[in-house]
């Protein structure tokens, strides 16, 4: 048998301490004021200590109720955050991907055609967000090139699933007749270790004297083509600007040493519907 505080009891607490205030806790739980401070008393007498003092008219967090507080509330996040996926698993079903913009657009959707016409029983429910939220999506597959955000665990890191190799290189429009070289770097706020990489693996050195950033790889393409400096990216994003000559790629791409990831979702097992996506991802990338 666990032993446990009362739960209900535990609930008011968590309120209480993270409002500051029986009556805004009791305001969010819709019960009266009364009723709030009755199971807070409980808690208090279950477990023999005060976890509360007296500040004014309120209550401020002792040194015990501090320490419960830390315990309590990052399992009251992750309850919260595993109902409302199963919640949203159970109401639209199918293979949650979530995957940066630019991926989804210029490569992902692009090619969804050709899974469906494999496996036209597995739908793929799509979450596009810049690279550092992708992992707050709760996803059951997240797919990404960049892992050195604080985002990512080590258990994260040690359940990636590599796809297949990525490959950046450095690109620009082509240059007007008797035009300088772009001199401006063009970087992407939340992976900034991509042009660190290509310098190193590359051996070569750009002499870029100023920089620009954007919060999208697809918002760097873009200023690229319009000819606001040379952008790094990966070679398939920007497959149809080379092949239309809306951008040049003159010293090629280079292949890095961290592929393309697909990361499962954190404390769900991998299914048999994201075995299958993440197999057709191998073959088609």
């Amino acid at each position: 048998m666990r032993s446990l505080p009362p739960l209900s009891a535990l609930k008011v607490f968590e309120a209480i301490a993270r409002t500051g205030s029986v009556t805004a806790a009791a305001g969010e739980l819709h019960r009266t004021h009364g009723a709030v401070s009755r199971q807070l008393r409980m808690l208090q007498e279950h477990a023999g200590i005060a976890l509360f003092d007296k500040q004014g008219n309120g209550l401020r967090l002792n040194a015990h109720g501090a320490e419960l507080y830390a315990l309590i509330r990052p399992l009251f996040d992750q309850l919260e955050t595993g109902y409302e996926g199963l919640l949203r698993r159970a109401r639209h079903p199918g293979l949650h991907v979530a995957c940066s913009a630019t991926f989804a657009m210029r490569w992902l959707v692009p090619h969804l055609p050709d899974f469906y016409r494999q496996h036209p029983d597995i739908r793929i429910r799509l979450s596009m967000t810049s690279a550092r939220e992708l992992r707050s999506e709760g996803a059951d597959l997240l797919i990404a090139w960049d892992l050195s955000s604080t985002a990512y665990s080590q258990a994260d890191l040690a359940a990636a699933v590599p796809l297949a190799p990525v490959a950046f290189g450095p690109v620009h429009a082509p240059g007007r007749k008797g035009a300088r070289k772009p001199t401006v770097r063009i970087a992407h706020d939340f992976t900034t270790s991509a042009w660190t990489q290509w310098h190193r693996l590359s051996g070569r050195d750009l002499k870029l004297t100023s920089e620009i950033t954007f919060p999208h790889t697809h918002l760097c393409i873009e200023a690229a083509v319009s000819r606001l400096g040379v952008a790094l990216v990966e070679q398939r994003l920007v497959r149809q600007e080379l092949d239309d000559a809306a951008l040049v790629a003159p010293y090629g791409f280079v292949t890095f040493l961290e592929p393309l990831m697909a990361l499962p979702a954190q404390g769900r097992a991998l299914g048999s519907e994201a075995s299958v996506f993440m197999d057709w991802l191998r073959a088609a990338l």
